[in-house]
């Protein structure tokens, strides 16, 4: 896959490209633990009856009941996930991403396992292997409501430019830099294939630049929209980089909601 080529003009043409883009590979689910809270919601009347009067017990031995541990930083955000991701065509309320994003913005390399220490971030060169640099992930949770993913790119490691139809995504950086490009369609009822541009390898689409910088962590949350906020973005690593993509709802194949990839062209080039 060729990367997507860096323009300057903010009025742009996408096409999708015939090839996909680079490949990424799956390390294995993580594990979310069910908290307190969310336990007791399953745990049946009598039993919750009869851990209750163990507690009357134990003060009345005069023991000191066990301390319920404190749920942590991303078990909490994982419970606010499972409260505002009600499932495909919805969107949360400006009240609910306001939460997420705060609890986003608090996270810590720690919270996930990581630190800027690993060897992995500590070694800023370029990988001396040929072709595009490997991109790594793991998935922490999913379920067809929402999930959460953990990605891991190298130096010049680049996720191509696509979209995330009918999804709400909160973006974390967490360690490293990542230059961060951003497409919303200039009218998102005009569909595609309508169009009257067209090429040789498909159609062309009018969109409009949201977001062209570089970020570096520690850095506020980014937040795309079905239809707004930059809904089709492109990474490339400055730095080795790990973010943490929450997407309500995930990619579905069945649900067609499937990720499609695009090449950026200058609508100076296709008008000139």
């Amino acid at each position: 896959y060729d990367p997507p080529r860096f323009f300057a003009s903010s009025v742009i043409f996408l096409e999708l490209p015939t090839a996909m883009g680079a490949g990424m590979v799956e390390l294995g689910p993580g594990m979310v633990e069910v908290g307190a809270a969310e336990a007791a919601q399953t745990v049946p009347p009598a039993k919750r009856r009869r851990v209750l009067a163990l507690k009357t017990a134990a003060a009345a031995a005069g023991r000191r009941p066990r301390r319920e541990r404190r749920p942590s930083a991303i078990q909490r955000l994982f419970q606010a996930c499972r409260a505002v991701f009600r499932g495909p065509g919805t969107v949360p309320a400006p009240a609910e991403v306001a939460l997420l994003r705060a609890m986003l913005d608090r996270m810590r390399p720690e919270d996930v396992g990581l630190s800027s220490d690993m060897p992995f971030f500590r070694n800023r060169d370029a990988p001396a292997t040929e072709g595009t640099p490997a991109i790594t992930h793991t998935t922490i949770y999913k379920s067809e409501k929402f999930s959460m993913v953990l990605f891991f790119l190298p130096t010049n490691a680049v996720i191509p430019l696509h979209n995330h139809p009918g999804m709400t995504v909160f973006n974390k950086l967490l360690i490293g830099s990542m230059h961060a490009k951003s497409y919303d369609w200039a009218d998102p009822d005009d569909p595609p294939n309508e169009s009257d541009a067209s090429s040789a390898d498909g159609q062309l689409r009018l969109a409009q630049l949201v977001v062209d910088d570089v970020f570096t962590a520690p850095c506020d949350t980014s937040v795309l929209f079905p239809t707004a906020g930059g809904n089709m973005h492109r990474f490339r690593a400055v730095a080795p980089s790990a973010f943490l993509d929450i997407l309500g709802p995930p990619y579905s194949i069945e649900e067609d909601r499937d990720c499609t990839y695009y090449t950026d062209i200058p609508y100076s080039e296709h008008h000139s």
